[in-house]
């Protein structure tokens, strides 16, 4: 936050309207910590809304293929009208033979088959599906881990600028009451006048940046009430006066957080489940090479009996059952490709599953690192808030005794404002880290 150094006049006026763009910020909102935004993240979210009907789907798909289990059965009827039955005893050309049927005829019956055998393709269909729900649950465990991870981002986005706007108030205020400490002086002749104009312009870039921080919490907040999955202009407050507390996350090292996540980890498992998926589907083509086993049975009533001879206009009934054996020849060299494909994808899914392991390994040791940078830079910033708050005093005292330049003054206060900004940037950044670090290991 350095542009405060250097400013359009026409900062004045935009703060004029802060009031009203930052209404919200004093509204009567019952506070809520990143937990409580959480939890009505988790029941609303409409990614997560989503990705829980995507699951539904796929525990449905299960029952579509347990049903595949079971026998096939059809019961049908029929009417018709007939055209004489004629009989060519002789040959076509000859004078044919009238047999006397009814002018139309019906028929009822059901007809019953049931799969003995198939090579397993239908269980392992089952199989397979299972595996696909698994997967859809990893997914859907994913999402909520990305989910919590944009919230606490929006979430210490809109701490860090309620901050920022707490910081820029308190400076305004006291840079109010140091410019018309200057007034005073210039006015005994103690001072010049480009003391006063300096001074000035340094508020209007204090207020200028007010304004500016004031939208970005308007922004934060709409963020933050559409991961939650409300109206964006619902009044939302955090605790944002709470301390952050920094001490439960130096625990753990980098290669914790990797055997974390190599159980814990729902991108690793789906990678894992991709492999269980693709050996079933090799198994399942090459099912097509085994013969199919059947049991079947049908029966029928018709009228009238034109299927038999001698032929009858009586009503009659006549059913088979037994067991039908079915192979397809054409199989033995139609599938082989087909086999060879499926061979292909499950090698290329233990290839991603390898590759993965690495991603994850790498994402993790990038952001244990970040979140170590980040744990020194608030042990500098600390340290440089001591060190300007002191130097703010000694050249504040030197300057009213004029041994000191006002732009020494001025210099020294902005460095201990973004000496504030810089600790709550890192203390909020450590958080966001340590976060980023539970929900890559599948743990948040």
């Amino acid at each position: 936050m350095k542009q405060y150094k250097t400013v359009p006049v026409l900062g004045v006026l935009m703060l004029l309207f802060a009031p009203h763009i930052y209404a919200q910020h004093t509204e009567k909102v019952e506070p809520s910590s990143l937990e409580e935004i959480w939890k009505v993240a988790e029941m609303n979210n409409r990614q997560l809304k989503l990705s829980d009907l995507n699951l539904q789907q796929s525990k449905i798909e299960i029952l579509e293929a347990k049903d595949r289990l079971l026998p096939e059965l059809s019961v049908g009827g029929d009417l018709k009208l007939n055209s004489k039955f004629l009989i060519y005893d002789n040959g076509l050309f000859s004078s044919p033979q009238d047999v006397p049927v009814k002018g139309y005829g019906y028929g009822v019956g059901y007809n019953l088959n049931y799969n003995l055998y198939n090579g397993g393709k239908d269980k392992r269909n089952v199989a397979m599906k299972k595996e696909e729900e698994t997967r859809k649950q990893y997914e859907v465990d994913l999402q909520k881990h990305s989910v919590k991870y944009n919230v606490a981002v929006a979430y210490f986005d809109l701490y860090k600028f309620l901050h920022f706007y707490d910081f820029l108030n308190a400076e305004i205020e006291a840079e109010k009451k140091q410019l018309r400490l200057i007034e005073s002086l210039h006015k005994n002749g103690t001072v010049l006048k480009s003391d006063v104009l300096r001074t000035s312009v340094k508020l209007s870039q204090l207020e200028l940046n007010l304004s500016d921080v004031t939208k970005k919490i308007e922004i934060a907040k709409q963020r933050l009430n559409i991961l939650m999955g409300r109206e964006n202009d619902m009044g939302l407050a955090i605790k944002y006066e709470d301390t952050i507390e920094l001490n439960a996350i130096t625990d753990g090292d980098y290669n914790d957080y990797v055997d974390i996540a190599f159980n814990k980890s729902p991108e690793y498992k789906m990678a894992g489940s991709d492999i269980k998926w693709s050996e079933l589907n090799v198994k399942q083509v090459k099912a097509t090479l085994l013969p199919k086993v059947s049991l079947y049975s049908n029966y029928n009533y018709n009228y009238p009996q034109i299927s038999f001879y001698p032929y009858s206009n009586d009503f009659w009934g006549f059913g088979q059952t037994g067991i039908k054996v079915q192979y397809s020849i054409d199989n033995l060299y139609k599938s082989k490709h087909t086999i060879a494909r499926a061979k292909v994808v499950s090698n290329q899914a233990k290839e991603k599953a390898e590759m993965k392991k690495h991603e994850i390994a790498l994402q993790i040791k990038e952001v244990y690192l970040q979140q170590q940078q980040a744990l020194e830079s608030v042990e500098t910033a600390e340290q440089n808030i001591i060190k300007t708050t002191e130097t703010v005093r000694v050249i504040r005292s030197s300057y009213l005794n004029q041994e000191s330049l006002l732009t020494d003054l001025l210099e020294a206060e902005n460095a201990l404002l973004e000496a504030k900004f810089n600790l709550t940037t890192a203390q909020t950044n450590v958080k966001v880290t340590h976060i980023r670090l539970l929900a890559i290991v599948g743990i948040l």
